[in-house]
């Protein structure tokens, strides 16, 4: 009877011991993925819907960023707005002042009211003394968006935002000129160096137009990219930054290959067009890349007549290397995000009856896997052209699949 109930014993203990294994464990991965993601707040405060606008698609900008995760939130409202339940905003939530901390960086968006920001979000800042004399902002990034009725006073306005972020420590990130070149310069934009903004009373004009939205979208990449960098430094829970000493800095498994492999990636090739260099859907990123080196095409003309194999095989190596320049700027610069290349398509400047397509291919193949190692192992398909961009005597799709 006692050998009975001490096998009992023991096999409860057992149980035991299994779930509490399994539910420290389950906690440890938990705790894994919440670091692992940005957590980002877009904070901002609209009567008509324009900023509301602007605050989503930087909430798509943040998301175009490899795990980073986009909250959208309305600064509480000193007055109640009529008909607020019927706007398209009526479902975001309202923030509360002592959430700001929880962020890895934060957008704050606002009308743009006398050049200032709306009284409802200057309230709502004045709020947070306590969080300033903790210091628990201090170091994480911010940015600033906009909306104007007649777009006076939207850059005085903006800086009125900087004046307290700096106050409180948070590194800002401005727009600069990103993304100027490809607006429609026949209509009148609000963007500015500072941050997006959006002429909202332009008449007979469908405002945010294309190109506010499009620099609102980079702007919130741009924010999350250097939430990215808070992250890898953030210290203690106090939110003093804390030093990392070199045995706990993380080595990256692909920028050593390609210094072992005596490999400088080039400088992305902006695009020459209406589209973008890579475009993320999900967890793939697509990339298209030609044999541009500088600015110029590296052994351009048709292969066999005008260039030799030797060199489309060099015009091969200097396309995949473009692929893998724009797709470590996809990857906010980590390559190391990369979990598997998917597939390589392979179109190449040649005549009618050419065989050697495979050949050629296997330059930018055999690199491939040579970085990646098996996560460079990819499908493949190469086909002939009777003529390419720019003269190109290659040209690349690439698709990969991101952690």
């Amino acid at each position: 009877m006692n050998s009975i109930n001490t096998m009992r014993l023991k096999t409860s203990f057992l149980i035991l011991l299994c779930l509490f294994s399994a539910s420290f464990l389950k906690a440890q991965s938990k705790m894994k993925d919440e670091h692992s993601t940005l957590k980002v707040l877009v904070l901002f405060n609209t009567v008509n819907g324009g900023t509301y606008k602007m605050a989503q698609e930087i909430a798509a900008g943040i998301e175009d960023f490899p795990g980073a995760k986009a909250v959208l939130k309305q600064v509480p409202r000193i007055k109640p707005l009529d008909n607020e339940a019927k706007q398209p905003f009526s479902g975001i939530p309202y923030a509360n002042i002592n959430e700001l901390p929880e962020y890895d960086a934060i957008a704050f968006g606002s009308a743009v009211h006398f050049g200032n920001m709306s009284a409802d979000m200057r309230y709502f800042l004045d709020q947070s003394v306590s969080i300033w004399t903790s210091r628990k902002l201090e170091g994480k990034p911010s940015t600033v968006f906009m909306s104007a009725g007649s777009g006076a006073g939207r850059e005085a306005a903006i800086l009125s935002f900087w004046n307290t972020l700096a106050i409180h420590g948070m590194v800002i990130v401005p727009t600069g000129i990103m993304g100027t070149s490809e607006m429609d310069k026949t209509i009148p934009q609000g963007n500015t160096a500072f941050g997006a903004s959006s002429l909202a009373g332009i008449p007979n004009s469908i405002r945010p137009s294309k190109g506010e939205l499009h620099i609102a979208r980079l702007q919130g990449y741009a924010l999350a990219k250097a939430a990215k960098g808070y992250q890898l430094t953030a210290g203690s829970s106090n939110g003093k930054a804390a030093v990392v000493s070199k045995s706990e800095e993380r080595t990256s498994v692909i920028e050593t290959k390609l210094k072992a492999l005596n490999i400088v990636l080039p400088k992305a090739p902006a695009p020459v067009g209406n589209y973008k260099p890579y475009r993320i859907s999900g967890k793939q990123v697509f990339i298209n890349q030609i044999a541009l080196n500088n600015g110029k095409v590296d052994h351009p003309g048709l292969i066999e007549k005008e260039v030799i194999e030797e060199q489309a095989k060099l015009a091969t190596r200097q396309t995949l290397l473009n692929v893998l320049a724009v797709l470590k700027e996809a990857t906010g610069g980590d390559l190391d995000q990369v979990k598997q290349a998917v597939q390589l398509t392979g179109y190449f400047y040649t005549s009618a009856g050419y065989t050697k397509h495979a050949v050629l291919m296997n330059e930018a193949s055999n690199l491939l896997v040579q970085i990646f190692g098996e996560k460079g192992m990819h499908t493949r398909a190469t086909a002939g052209a009777s003529s390419l961009p720019m003269n190109s005597a290659v040209e690349i799709q690439a698709i990969f699949e991101l952690e």
